[in-house]
């Protein structure tokens, strides 16, 4: 939306600087971006004297301003004021007019930036007040900003700014590139390094200094103050103090964990350095590698001698004129697993730039690398890892990434999705696509420690290798250069054989087959096999006096039957499409209660939902209201929040997926079709497939407005035993003073109505996506 008196300094400054030599007008659109950021730095640049202008707020304005002095009250050049009123409109701070007099409304403005910023009073604009005038850095909160992490920002400029080459970083709540850079300076400034020493760059002074500085419980002082801030960097805590306390110890050890660092509960070098960098420490050990060059006999005992278990190598390769052969050789993988390592495997036909990332090529991509797995032999299930080899900024990531990946997507599903996909890249690659195309797991690229996008970013919570140093093990014909990765537990483990038949849902598959088949046996007369089979998935967690009041009131003599077989009921499974590990209980118990309850007409809700997709709604609402103040906007929290991988919410993408089969699932049988065909048809025939097709058509009419509708009523309608369940989970959630859906102001429960519905539309539309592509590349 346009601002008025945005385009009125627009319309100022290019007036009045149009004719000067180097000026680049300033875009009359009444909205603050780089571009008017630039001209008003051009235009101080030439009031200042400086005969070349530049966009860039360097060190020669820096000096020509200080040699210019403050600007206060007793400025004469009125330009410049009107320059600094310009920048306060822009920045969103009332100056009072673009009059060219210092007045107390400007004076105003600026102390109000300042105190954002986390300075003491200004009452004059200094050189390094006025660059960050000249910036689209906030000094307030934004949506998803976090209180602690402006908290550190505060604290860093109003304790370091004094230093020469220390200026003012946002405190817009989110961490960044620079916030990080300023962190490194803290450290440093903390070590004793001079002005001019200090340079916010992580080398190995830095690096020896720290080594000096291990932290543990009961100290207390700076380093412990920066300590605590590195660690809200990477999520691990919120707290800020200087005193290492028995809390700050038990993040630590869960960050270390998390990590695969020592669980020691120090502050050790180690710890130091993966808070601060992307590689971590990379001399640490590493117990995964991947490389270029084929792994021969003698190069896997090399690997195996050196601690190593698990080696990513490359599917494919392109023809080109100068190929790399880079690509698993015949025999190879025989080798790899005869030695006792496991494989994991690496799609990249180039990457290395930001056209190359398109939807139909991610489609051709996909194509590829599933034909070359098939080849070798690879199971279903097997995650394979598609590459971004560049630093790929937050506009490529959106622009190109996101739909190269969503092509990946759509060319494994068009395959029967017989592979999962995953990601390389930075940090920020990893998370995005993680976000926003479901890759199942990380592989980080953190010895590209100079990219932007693992500068400021924590690593992806589903992050499974990180790459940390390019080192060479062997020696003579064992001699292989390679990538040393750190390996997470309990991650992806690559594989450890080929050409094994069969599928990651088989288990749970023949579990419903075997179940069906003690029903039958226990022949209760009156009572469905189908239905026995979904009480005995649910059970216990969902067969309580809670959930027998919700859904019904299960067969326990048929559980306790079915319990004295030889039969174990596998507490989860692999989901064919995504490789999330799916909950049979929490699947059981909403299947059950669409065959039970069946569907509501119209637009009202019934037991079947809320024991699926509206209860777990319900839980997330409460969820959104106890983190509101973070996320004021509901739209944005289901974004952000709804239905993803690796991010720790009460609604994640296995719950969705749980509750979206298990409608499909109790319709069909509701419609005649016994459990286990129906069960089988889900995820073994590749009805997961178009799951949310069905879902959305079946449910919800293929409507938005209609889901938004009916996600409205199951947060505020529904009659008295669901408003009574309602109230229960939501104080569950977030404590008895949450503000209940009914009583918050109508548009911002839209807003967060609308935000399921768009992450239900988001879902169908990709798989209507690869439909279309589907059909195009049939016509053609």
């Amino acid at each position: 939306m346009a601002d008025a008196k945005v385009l009125e300094a627009q319309k100022w400054v290019n007036s009045t600087y149009g004719n000067v030599a180097g000026y680049v007008n300033a875009p009359e659109d009444g909205k603050t971006g780089w571009a008017t950021m630039y001209s008003l730095t051009r235009a101080l640049q030439h009031e200042l004297g400086i005969s070349t202008l530049s966009n860039s707020f360097g060190p020669g304005t820096i000096k020509a301003l200080a040699t210019h002095g403050d600007i206060d009250t007793n400025e004469s050049n009125k330009n410049i004021v009107k320059i600094i009123q310009s920048a306060c409109y822009c920045k969103g701070y009332d100056p009072g007019g673009i009059t060219g007099t210092f007045s107390m409304y400007t004076q105003g403005a600026v102390s109000k930036l300042a105190n954002d910023a986390g300075l003491d009073d200004q009452l004059k604009v200094t050189p390094k007040v006025f660059k960050a005038l000249l910036t689209m850095d906030a000094y307030v909160k934004v949506a998803g900003g976090r209180d602690a992490v402006r908290n550190v920002q505060q604290w860093l400029n109003g304790k370091y700014l004094k230093r020469s080459d220390y200026f003012i970083i946002p405190c817009d709540g989110f961490f960044s590139r620079d916030v990080q850079k300023a962190l490194i300076f803290a450290i440093q400034y903390e070590l004793g390094m001079a002005d001019g020493q200090a340079n916010g760059i992580f080398g190995p002074g830095t690096q020896s200094g720290l080594k000096q500085h291990t932290l543990e419980q009961g100290v207390s002082g700076a380093f412990v103050q920066i300590f605590r801030a590195a660690m809200i960097f990477n999520n691990a805590t919120d707290v800020f103090n200087d005193t290492f306390d028995d809390q700050l110890l038990r993040r630590v050890k869960d960050f270390q964990g998390f990590c695969e660092l020592p669980v020691t509960g120090k502050g050790d070098y180690q710890t130091w350095t993966q808070l601060l960098v992307s590689t971590g420490d990379p001399e640490r050990p590493g117990t995964a590698a991947d490389c270029v060059k084929p792994v021969t006999e003698a190069r896997a005992q090399a690997l195996k001698a050196a601690g190593y278990t698990v080696v990513g190598r490359y599917l494919d390769e392109r023809p080109s004129k100068n190929p790399l052969n880079k690509q698993i050789q015949p025999g190879e993988l025989d080798i790899i697993f005869k030695n006792g390592l496991r494989v994991f495997p690496i799609s990249q036909y180039y990457g290395g730039e930001v056209s190359y990332f398109t939807y139909p090529q991610g489609f051709t991509d996909a194509l590829g690398a599933h034909a070359a797995a098939v080849k070798y032999g690879f199971d279903q299930g097997t995650v394979i890892y598609f590459a971004v080899d560049y630093d790929a900024t937050d506009a490529d990531i959106e622009s190109n990434i996101i739909p190269y990946f969503n092509g990946i997507v759509g060319g494994l599903a068009s395959k029967g999705k017989r592979y999962i996909h995953g990601v390389y890249g930075s940090r920020n690659v990893c998370a995005k696509v993680t976000k926003f195309a479901n890759a199942r797991y990380s592989f980080v690229s953190g010895m590209s420690t100079g990219f932007s996008g693992n500068m400021g970013f924590p690593l992806p919570d589903n992050w499974s290798f990180n790459q940390i140093a390019e080192i060479s093990v062997g020696s003579g014909d064992g001699f292989l250069p390679m990538d040393k990765d750190v390996h997470r537990s309990f991650q992806d483990s690559g594989v450890a054989s080929v050409n094994n038949p069969g599928s990651p849902t088989d288990g749970f598959v023949r579990a419903v087959e075997v179940l069906y088949g003690l029903s039958q046996k226990y022949a209760k007369e009156g009572y469905s096999d189908s239905v026995h089979v979904l009480e005995c998935l649910r059970h216990p967690k969902y067969t309580d006096t809670r959930w027998t009041a919700l859904i019904g009131e299960p067969d326990f003599g048929f559980i306790n039957y079915a319990n004295k077989s030889s039969l174990t009921i596998p507490i989860q499974f692999k989901d064919p499409n995504t490789g999330v590990d799916m909950s049979v209980d929490h699947f059981g118990a909403s299947a059950n209660g669409v065959v039970l309850h069946g569907q509501a007409s119209g637009n009202s809700v019934n037991m079947a939902d809320f024991a699926g997709w509206g209860g777990d709604l319900i839980t997330f609402y409460g969820e959104w209201r106890r983190d509101s103040d973070r996320w004021s906007s509901g739209y944005t929290y289901c974004k952000d929040r709804l239905a993803k991988i690796g991010v720790d919410s009460t609604f994640p993408l296995d719950d969705l997926l749980e509750d979206v089969d298990a409608y499909n699932v109790g319709m069909a049988v509701r419609g005649g079709t016994n459990v286990v065909d129906a069960i089988r048809s889900t995820y073994s025939g590749g009805g997961h497939l178009s799951r949310f097709k069905r879902f959305y058509e079946g449910r919800f009419g293929g409507s938005v407005g209609k889901t938004a509708d009916l996600a409205r009523e199951m947060l505020t309608g529904g009659g008295a035993v669901i408003s009574a369940a309602r109230t229960a989970l939501i104080y569950e959630t977030a404590g008895t003073s949450v503000m209940l859906p009914s009583m918050l102001p109508g548009d911002k429960l839209d807003e967060f109505c609308k935000g399921f519905a768009d992450v239900i539309q988001v879902h169908v539309g990709q798989e209507n996506a690869r439909l279309m592509r589907l059909r195009a590349r049939a016509k053609a």
